[in-house]
């Protein structure tokens, strides 16, 4: 097949998006089938034939994405090129509503991802306020009603969106990890390197170090725990805005020889800090699938989480870690810690249960079960009949999606003004 994928988020950018973008097209070239991306341009973004990029904002708003400006005609021929048999969106806005114009103009399936929540987020844009949120939500509902399938990356976001009136069909499906990538690491090495103590329980986290994953919290329960454990130490691996505060909040109560936050990695490097871990420790509260959890458990670490979106799908309390409750106090998740980790049999159950419990994540049943869905709607998808000439045809076709759009944006923006719409829906 010939999958064109359009993404607001691409790597070098570090983020859930972007990873699960690429790791979805190394997985479908993989199986033989051509993949061809649109993306923003992005700081030191190498150049692939396989990838446009379209101008865009860099560090938007103070933030590490970028946001592509709308200029008409850019991706029209990269893609009469390609010839796609499905178009699939990761976004619901910028270059998700170019993605709905080319599925629409080419006369193929669009799949649309819902990778995230999009209302929490809002902060990043200027003037961040309840109605802005409301809009969020209602702007990211009205768009999977005009996909052909949408794509939910936990059952949690598929219970939400049907909650929130998406009537077109939800399939569940994570993005998926290389398994095999997650054995065998060099964690020992990685601590040497790093000079955390080859005796150390380490206590660790990965992602990026943004106000949207409540580390405010994680740290100060974390640091509760370092406190009494002098031996113990937290490794935190990513950067972000939020990486000031967190190491401040740490510091109340940990030494400095107590904490290791050592920036962004990536590859080998990223295996063995997974693999320097004893546990990993969790609190966000905005994830639509747990890929870190994944790749941590699959690493053989036990996980202490906060219930969430994307996680109570992974975390099974007393199994593979300990699922606290979402209100759950810094005190509390530090009692967790102590349990995972200062009671040999508890630790030795929940690392045995960690790698087995991630299966069904592996990138190739999740890439083929996308895949088959593709399939379905490719063979399913039939063209409207063309009753009129091809060049007025392509005019109505495009006069419609515009329409479309538009229908979909003022409804959000009357939602947004309406101060009775709910801000966010429950996700219990």
């Amino acid at each position: 097949m010939k999958i064109l994928f359009f993404t607001n988020t691409y790597l070098p950018h570090v983020g859930g998006v972007a990873q699960s973008v690429h790791t979805l097209e190394t997985a479908f070239r993989a199986l033989g089938h051509e993949v061809r991306i649109v993306a923003p341009e992005f700081d030191d973004a190498k150049a692939d034939p396989n990838v446009l990029r379209v101008p865009a904002i860099q560090n938007f708003n103070g933030s590490d994405f970028s946001v592509r400006i709308p200029i008409p005609n850019v991706v029209g021929q990269f893609v009469d090129d390609f010839e796609p048999d499905i178009v699939h969106s990761h976004h619901p806005f910028l270059l998700g509503d170019a993605a709905l114009r080319i599925a629409r103009r080419w006369e193929v399936p669009i799949v649309f991802t819902h990778h995230t929540l999009y209302e929490r987020y809002t902060h990043y844009v200027p003037f961040d306020s309840p109605a802005l949120k409301r809009m969020a939500v209602k702007l990211s509902t009205e768009y999977c009603n005009l996909c052909d399938l949408i794509v939910a990356p936990s059952e949690s976001i598929a219970t939400l969106l049907k909650k929130r009136g998406v009537e077109t069909p939800i399939e569940s499906i994570p993005t998926g990890i290389d398994l095999d990538t997650f054995a065998g690491n060099h964690g020992d090495a990685f601590r040497a390197a790093k000079g955390i103590p080859k005796d150390a329980t380490v206590i660790g986290t990965v992602g990026r170090m943004a106000k949207e994953k409540n580390l405010p919290y994680l740290v100060e329960a974390v640091a509760r725990y370092l406190k009494k454990h002098p031996k113990a130490a937290f490794l935190a691996v990513g950067d972000g805005n939020a990486k000031a505060e967190m190491l401040s909040i740490l510091k109340r109560d940990a030494t400095d020889n107590q904490i290791f936050a050592v920036g962004k990695l990536s590859g080998q490097e990223l295996l063995d800090a997974y693999a320097a871990m004893d546990c990993f420790v969790f609190a966000s509260q905005t994830e639509t699938q747990g890929i870190v959890l994944a790749e941590a458990l699959a690493s053989g670490n036990p996980v202490v989480a906060l219930d969430g979106p994307g996680v109570r799908e992974i975390v099974m309390d007393e199994k593979n870690g300990f699922l606290l409750s979402s209100d759950a106090s810094p005190d509390t998740f530090a009692t967790a810690l102590e349990k995972l980790l200062d009671d040999t049999n508890t630790f030795e159950t929940c690392s045995t249960a960690a790698r087995p419990g991630v299966e069904s994540y592996a990138t190739k049943v999740c890439a083929q079960r996308m895949l088959s869905c593709y399939q379905k709607m490719a063979a399913e998808h039939t063209p409207a009949d063309n009753e009129v000439p091809d060049f007025w045809h392509r005019i109505l076709t495009e006069l419609e999606s515009e329409w479309d759009l538009m229908v979909a944006k003022s409804a959000a923006i009357r939602v947004a003004l309406n101060k009775q719409g709910k801000t966010e829906v429950s996700l219990d």
